[in-house]
C-alpha cells in the first residue's frame, strides 16, 4: 500500500491534480441519500444531495442535482454501498462526460495502510472517512459517520486503518422505539432541556435521543482505551452529526463532506507518481475541509 506520507506529504502531487482543467465529480452513493460533490484541486466547491432510489429511472438521471451543472469533468470517483445502482452510475458518467469512473474499494484505495483480515468487506464509504480523516488530522484518529447506520472507524497511531464499529443510526433507533411497541406514539421532534419527560413523548425522546449521545460516547472512550492513547482526536460527519457534535463532548470535528474529501482525495492519490522517500508537509493547496465550530449544549435534543 502507498503511504500518506509518501505522496501527499512529501508534496509530489503532480500539477495536473493542483491545478484541474475540469471539476471532479464525486459520488457518495449511500442506502438512503447520495451526495454528490463538485471539486477542484484545492477541495469541495459545490454539493447536493438527493435520493439514491433515483438512479434506477434513467429519464430521472439528467436532471439529478449536480450532474447537469457539471459541463467538463478532470474526472470522476464513486464511493456506493448499493451495488445495483453501480451499473446505472457508470453507464451516465462514462458516457456523457468519456472520463473513467474510479470506483473505491479495498483493492482500489490508495493513501492509507490497513491491519484487517479481510479488507474487501470494508464498506467504501467508511474507507473515504478513515482516508480523510488520516491526512487532515493525523493519526490516532477515529472518524464517525451518523447516518442511517453509525459507523466507527479507527485509523491507528501507526496511521493504518485498523478495523471499527457500526451501531444503529438515531432514525432507526427512534423508529423501532415507536414502530415495535402497541401503546407508544410516534414521537414528535422538538427540543427538551431535560431528561425526565413529563409525558409518554418526552420519554421517549429522552431516552432516544440520551441513549445514541451515550452509545457514541461510550465507543469514543472505548476505541481510545482499547489504542491506549491520551488524546483521540475524532471527526463526526452524517446526517445526524450536526446536533450529535454538540452534545457529546468526545467529538473534536464536525465535517459534514468528509467521505466527499476522502474521495477527492483518493482520486488524487491515483493521479499522483510513484511513492517517494521522506516526510513533509500536506501541498499547500491540499486544504483542511471545513469544521464547523462545536458550541457544546446542554439541551437534549438541540434541534427542530
Amino acid at each position: 500500500m502507498i503511504s500518506v506520507s509518501s505522496q501527499l506529504k512529501s508534496g509530489k502531487l503532480p500539477t495536473s491534480v493542483l491545478g484541474l482543467a475540469g471539476k471532479l465529480l464525486l459520488l457518495d452513493v449511500g442506502n438512503t441519500h447520495t451526495h454528490v460533490g463538485l471539486a477542484d484541486g484545492d477541495g469541495i466547491v459545490r454539493q447536493w444531495r438527493f435520493p439514491t432510489g433515483r438512479w434506477a429511472d434513467c429519464a430521472e438521471q439528467a436532471r439529478l442535482p449536480g450532474l447537469r451543472l457539471a459541463r467538463s469533468l478532470a474526472g470522476a470517483a464513486v464511493a456506493c454501498v448499493v451495488p445495483r445502482a453501480l451499473p446505472e452510475i457508470r453507464h451516465l458518467i462514462e458516457g456523457k462526460w468519456g472520463v473513467q469512473l474510479l470506483e473505491l474499494n479495498a483493492r482500489t484505495l490508495r493513501g492509507l495502510e490497513w491491519d484487517y483480515p479481510r479488507p474487501e468487506t470494508i464498506g467504501p464509504d467508511r474507507l473515504a472517512n478513515a482516508l480523510a480523516a488520516r491526512v487532515h488530522w493525523g493519526a490516532p484518529v477515529l472518524a464517525v459517520d451518523a447516518g442511517t447506520a453509525t459507523t466507527f472507524d479507527v485509523v491507528n497511531r501507526r496511521g493504518q486503518y485498523i478495523g471499527g464499529a457500526i451501531a444503529p443510526g438515531f432514525a432507526l433507533v427512534a423508529s423501532c422505539l415507536a414502530g415495535k411497541t402497541a401503546l407508544l406514539p410516534p414521537m414528535k421532534w422538538r427540543e427538551m432541556k431535560r431528561v425526565i419527560g413529563k409525558n409518554t413523548q418526552e420519554a421517549m425522546l429522552a431516552g432516544a435521543v440520551g441513549g445514541y449521545c451515550g452509545l457514541v460516547s461510550h465507543l469514543i472512550e472505548e476505541v481510545r482505551k482499547e489504542l491506549r492513547c491520551t488524546r483521540l482526536t475524532v471527526v463526526a460527519t452524517g446526517g445526524d452529526a450536526g446536533w450529535l457534535a454538540r452534545r457529546v463532548a468526545g467529538i473534536h470535528h464536525y465535517t459534514p463532506d468528509l467521505t466527499l474529501e476522502g474521495l477527492r482525495l483518493f482520486w488524487c492519490f491515483h493521479q499522483a507518481p510513484s511513492p517517494v522517500k521522506g516526510e513533509g508537509r500536506l501541498p499547500r493547496r491540499q486544504r483542511r475541509p471545513a469544521s464547523l465550530t462545536l458550541r457544546k449544549t446542554n439541551t437534549l435534543f438541540p434541534f427542530k
